[in-house]
């Protein structure tokens, strides 16, 4: 996928960190949609600037799912920690200077989140996060909006992200089946219900094609 951010939304970015004041920029999107390589992508053009913080570091552990019964659902709403996803964006948003505030991450490769991974730095002007959940209004879910400055859509044509999907369900493990029937059975159902967010987005960003 082309990582290269069009001019009409660098203007937006650049203004976000034009005042030097913390801002937050919230990037949403079904799975699959590019949400992490966008951010990757605005890290690269702020150096030293931006700073990335993943909602998926909010992840339930395995173990907590497994005794949830949702273990089957991972990704779904309810198979994150959404309260501590708020808090700490408080937290990020009231920041004070000279403090570190410590954002957990997420790791594919074991499937678990990892705490205390990612240091936000005081003086950081931009802070991105980056999941599927930031503009579903329900449940703890509601208060991430207000916390946003600026809310992006991200959105690609969709045969290219349940291909993208499947292919990323492969590279961690499993078979090309088990790989198709997750993508339908579970990161479609969670998209469907993430496509009916949009509407509360600043703007959409859209992949070129």
């Amino acid at each position: 996928m082309e990582s290269t951010i069009e001019d009409r939304y660098m203007d937006r970015l650049q203004q976000l960190v034009a005042s030097g004041q913390r801002s937050i920029l919230g990037l949403a999107g079904a799975p699959g949609a590019g949400k992490s390589t966008l951010a990757q992508a605005i890290l690269d053009a702020f150096p030293g600037r931006a700073v990335v913080v993943p909602m998926d570091g909010f992840h339930l552990a395995n173990v907590e799912l497994e005794r949830l019964g949702r273990a089957s659902r991972k990704g779904a709403e309810d198979t994150f920690d959404s309260a501590g996803f708020v808090a700490l964006l408080s937290r990020i948003r009231a920041q004070r200077e000279g403090e570190i505030i410590y954002a957990p991450t997420f790791r594919r490769e074991i499937e678990e989140p990892i705490a205390s991974a990612i240091p936000v730095m005081a003086d950081i002007p931009l802070v991105i996060t980056e999941g599927n959940y930031l503009l579903l209004q329900r449940g703890h879910w509601n208060a991430v909006r207000s916390l946003l400055d600026e809310a992006w859509y991200v959105d690609v044509d969709p045969k290219l992200r349940v291909q993208r999907l499947v292919a990323r369900h492969i590279r961690f493990g499993r078979d090309e089946d088990a790989a198709k029937t997750w993508v339908q059975q579970t990161d479609e159902v969670n998209a469907a219900l993430i496509e009916l967010t949009r509407a509360r987005a600043d703007l959409v960003f859209e992949w070129p094609a």
